[in-house]
C-alpha cells in the first residue's frame, strides 16, 4: 500500500514511517512544476497536483498551518479549509480511496468541564485556529458524501516526544533548566499522545477497513496532572524536579494579573477525552507508554 504523507518533514510526519513497513511518499515541498518538497505558502485551493497520487491508496494530510499570533483569519482559511478541500478533491478524482485529516482537539474546546470529549461532543472551536480544522472537517464530509472518498478525521490531543514544536517544547526547556516548579499541589487531568502512538494510528487509519466515516480522538488512553507530566519529563531528562504546593487559585490569580489566564489553565485545568472508540472501531491499543517515549528524551538531549 502506498500512502501520500502531506508535511512529511514536520515532527508528526518525520515519527510516522518509524511505525510501520508501508511504503511512504512525502510531500514536503509543493511547487506546481513538481512535488518533492513542501512549502506552506503554496498549500491553497489551487494547489497544482498533477502526478502527485500515482499509485496513491491513502494520503495522510498534516501540512497546514499550526495555531500561532502571526497568521490572520484569511491565512487559515487560504491554508488549513482551502488547501485541505482542493488536496481531497483532487485526490478522490484520482482515484485515492482514502483520507486520514489530522485535525485538532481545539476543535472540541480548550478545557473539559464535567466529563471528557468524546466522538459525539459539540463541537467548539476557540479561535481561528481550530475554526479553520472544523470547517475542513465539513467540508471533507460532504467531499465524502459526494465523491466515496474514505475520510477518517483525528483529533490530537497535545503530542509529546523528542523534538516537539509547541508547549510540549516549552516544557521540556523549561524542566531542563529550571529545577523547581509550582505544580505539587496540582491535581488536575489532562490527556496527552505521544508522536509514536499518533504515528501508529494514522497508519492504523490509512488501511483498517472500519476506520472510514470515523473521527477519533486520540490520546494515550490515561489522563495524568501536569504534576505527573513534568515529573515524567524530569525523569526522562534524568533532572531532578521539586514541585513546590503552590494552590491553584494562587497561580489563577497570578495568571489574571498578569494576562496570563489562558497559559495557567492550559497548565492546572482539566482537558479529558474518552479516545475509547479507537479501540473499539480499530482494535487499536496505544503501543507505547509515557515512559516510553520520555525515555527518549534524554538521548534527544545530548
Amino acid at each position: 500500500m502506498n500512502v501520500l504523507i502531506t508535511g512529511g518533514s514536520g515532527f508528526i510526519g518525520r515519527n510516522i514511517s518509524k511505525s510501520s513497513q508501508c511504503d511512504f511518499r512525502y510531500v514536503t515541498r509543493i511547487r506546481n512544476e513538481k512535488h518533492s518538497g513542501f512549502n506552506i505558502s503554496e498549500l491553497s485551493g489551487k494547489t497544482n497536483w498533477q502526478g502527485a497520487f500515482t499509485d496513491i491508496s491513502s494520503i495522510i494530510h498534516l501540512a497546514g498551518l499550526a495555531h500561532s499570533h502571526s497568521f490572520t483569519n484569511n491565512d487559515y482559511q487560504s491554508v488549513n479549509v482551502d488547501g485541505t478541500l482542493h488536496l481531497a478533491s483532487e485526490a478522490a478524482k484520482a482515484g485515492v480511496k482514502r483520507f486520514v485529516f489530522v485535525s485538532s482537539i481545539g476543535v472540541n474546546g480548550t478545557l473539559s468541564y464535567h466529563t471528557p470529549f468524546s466522538e459525539s461532543s459539540k463541537a467548539a472551536p476557540h479561535n481561528a485556529y481550530s475554526q479553520s480544522k472544523y470547517d475542513a472537517e465539513i467540508g471533507l464530509k460532504k467531499i465524502a458524501d459526494e465523491t466515496g472518498l474514505e475520510v477518517v478525521i483525528v483529533r490530537p490531543t497535545l503530542v509529546y516526544g523528542p523534538n516537539a514544536p509547541g508547549n510540549f517544547g516549552s516544557l521540556t526547556r523549561l524542566v531542563n533548566r529550571v529545577p523547581v516548579l509550582p505544580f505539587g499541589l496540582v491535581n488536575n487531568k489532562r490527556d496527552f499522545i505521544s508522536v509514536q502512538n499518533l504515528a501508529d494510528l494514522l497508519h492504523t487509519c490509512t488501511h483498517h477497513p472500519k476506520a472510514a466515516g470515523h473521527t477519533f480522538l486520540a490520546s494515550d488512553g490515561r489522563a495524568v496532572s501536569i504534576k505527573e507530566f513534568t515529573n515524567a519529563i524530569a525523569k526522562g531528562l534524568n533532572k531532578r524536579l521539586i514541585q513546590l504546593p503552590v494552590p491553584v487559585w494562587c497561580m489563577r490569580f497570578a495568571g489574571k494579573l498578569l494576562g496570563k489566564s489562558i497559559m495557567v489553565e492550559q497548565l492546572v485545568g482539566n482537558l479529558e477525552v474518552d479516545s475509547s472508540n479507537a479501540q473499539e472501531v480499530l482494535g487499536w491499543i496505544p503501543p507505547y507508554t509515557m515512559q516510553q517515549t520520555m525515555h527518549s528524551l534524554l538521548e534527544n538531549n545530548k
